[in-house]
């Protein structure tokens, strides 16, 4: 870290970066998720010729594209954020970070956006199977889009595939597919869209229920909720699965990250899974970082180390394993990763001045270090442990971790439960009764989003201080700008995002309040 380095500007350009993820965000997973909706009801009119469908999907296709569009706006800035605030991390993997949004913008959003104008503007002027074709074929380069920013997002949660070149002091892809199948790429593509269809078909169910508490357009309503509600009921199973595996990969890779989940400070065998808990502050401190202990627990015995090691006697490692290490179970401590970042970092040092004086000879030394594999795994792997000032500056917010994961997950039960109520009643024909029950969904519309916010809480707060986990601190990742101006494009962006999302909920409330053409 560099001495007298400005951490405002750090904490600014997070902000930032966060307000602008955050305000995106709340688009893209009803993207992802009605596209999908609106092709299963297109294909039902293409199969049936039923005229009702075609109302159905085009007023559903409606309100799709006002959110498709505000979602692009949001998504392009935050793209150009990596080279205005982060100019250092892209120049330290733009190798790597690089390609999978490029593949994103060639292909994914080239299919996307080039059959998106036949979807809108196609009906009457294409046959029926064409415009079915496109509609489907959006939200088939909606989800890619998703693909290849979720791969370039998992590569700095586990980074793979790559190797350090000391003559550009950047890191460059060897290795495509290994980046591709990530093991936390995978989890992570599967359980975002996933959840981006619990979302949609929330929405969906959300919508249909104030159109049967108000009586109107019973018929959409009610077909709606159907498809939805089967949509929504597989798609809450699917983010269970994809939770529960993403949690395992989190167990193997981002060890750090999995205590703070738990608030597992103590490292122990038949470790419970706390299913609620509410934490509290305690005398006892990690450096000058408290500990957290539980005010009220409910925990489910062993069940921790039976989910992450498959056995009951499997040993769950604690916060407090990663920073002081322990031996018996090959933990390394957070002071000894330290010392290997720093030799690692002292390497590139010596590189750098051999350049300067000319010392061939100790220059091609160097490059062959650094494509040693024992150097690599057992050094150059804690890079970014040289700018960590204490070992417990590795430790997140275990608060926010705990809470953004358990809230997450009791979300998740909850839209199984409602989906699969919506459901019952439909089949027996007692939706439109149930009134108290409509009423409980409607005003379940924000919980989804909530919900979804809170997964990429939970992954990219649960990971600091690291931009790159292990490789590279957030400081160093920086643009050395000046924080005013970090400052100002942050209220401008809130102003900016704040009136586009007004605008978003109001045009939908006046199509809503419409209601599909006749």
């Amino acid at each position: 870290m560099i001495d007298n380095f400005d951490m405002s500007l750090v904490d600014w350009s997070r902000a930032q970066f966060a307000l602008t993820a955050i305000y995106h965000w709340i688009f893209v997973p009803l993207t992802l998720g009605l596209s999908f909706i609106l092709a299963i009801m297109e294909s039902i009119y293409v199969k049936t010729g039923n005229e009702e469908w075609k109302r159905i999907t085009r007023f559903w296709m409606t309100l799709f594209g006002i959110n498709f569009a505000i979602g692009v706006a949001t998504g392009i800035i935050l793209e150009f954020e990596f080279g205005t605030n982060w100019s250092n991390y892209s120049w330290f993997v733009g190798d790597i970070f690089g390609a999978p949004l490029a593949v994103e913008g060639i292909l994914a959003f080239f299919l996307e956006s080039t059959f998106v104008a036949v979807m809108f503007f196609g009906w009457n002027k294409v046959s029926k199977k064409f415009h079915l074709t496109s509609t489907w074929l959006v939200a088939v380069g909606a989800n890619l889009s998703a693909l290849w920013i979720l791969v370039a997002n998992a590569w700095m949660q586990h980074p793979v595939g790559m190797i350090f070149n000391p003559e550009t002091a950047r890191n460059e892809m060897v290795n495509f597919w290994a980046v591709i199948f990530n093991q936390v790429a995978i989890d992570k593509f599967l359980h975002t869209i996933s959840s981006g269809f619990l979302l949609a078909s929330m929405f969906v169910v959300s919508i249909s229920s104030w159109f049967l508490i108000r009586r109107r357009e019973m018929y959409m309503a009610k077909r709606s909720m159907l498809i939805a509600g089967i949509f929504g009921f597989l798609s809450s199973v699917l983010v269970a699965y994809t939770g529960d595996s993403s949690a395992r990969t989190i167990s193997q890779v981002q060890q750090v990250k999995f205590a703070s989940m738990e608030a597992l400070y103590e490292g122990k065998t038949n470790a419970g899974l706390v299913a609620f808990g509410l934490l509290k502050d305690t005398d006892r401190k990690i450096g000058n970082k408290t500990v957290k202990d539980f005010l009220v627990k409910i925990e489910i015995p062993s069940l921790l180390s039976v989910l992450t090691g498959g056995d009951k006697d499997a040993y769950v490692p604690g916060l407090k394993d990663h920073i002081d290490g322990n031996v018996e179970r090959k933990i390394m401590a957070t002071p000894e990763k330290m010392e290997r970042g720093k030799y690692a970092q002292g390497v590139l040092q010596i590189y750098n001045r051999a350049r300067m004086t000319g010392d061939k000879e100790q220059i091609e030394s160097i490059k062959g270090i650094f494509k040693d594999k024992d150097f690599q795994t057992n050094y150059f792997r804690y890079f970014g442990y040289a700018s960590v000032q204490k070992p417990e500056e590795v430790i997140p917010n275990v608060s926010i971790t705990f809470y953004s994961f358990h809230l997450m997950v009791m979300l998740g039960f909850i839209f199984l439960l409602i989906f699969a109520m919506a459901l019952y009643f439909l089949f027996r024909d007692e939706i439109a009764d149930k009134r108290w029950f409509l009423w409980i969904v409607l005003f379940s519309l924000p919980l989804p989003y909530i919900a979804s916010e809170l997964g990429w809480i939970l992954t990219e707060v649960g990971r600091q201080p690291w931009i790159i986990q292990d490789l590279m601190h957030v400081s160093g990742a920086v643009s050395q700008i000046k924080t005013g101006s970090v400052i100002t494009t942050f209220i401008l962006f809130s102003v900016l995002f704040t009136g586009l999302l007004i605008s978003e909920i109001s045009i939908m409330l006046k199509q809503i309040k419409t209601g599909p053409r006749h």
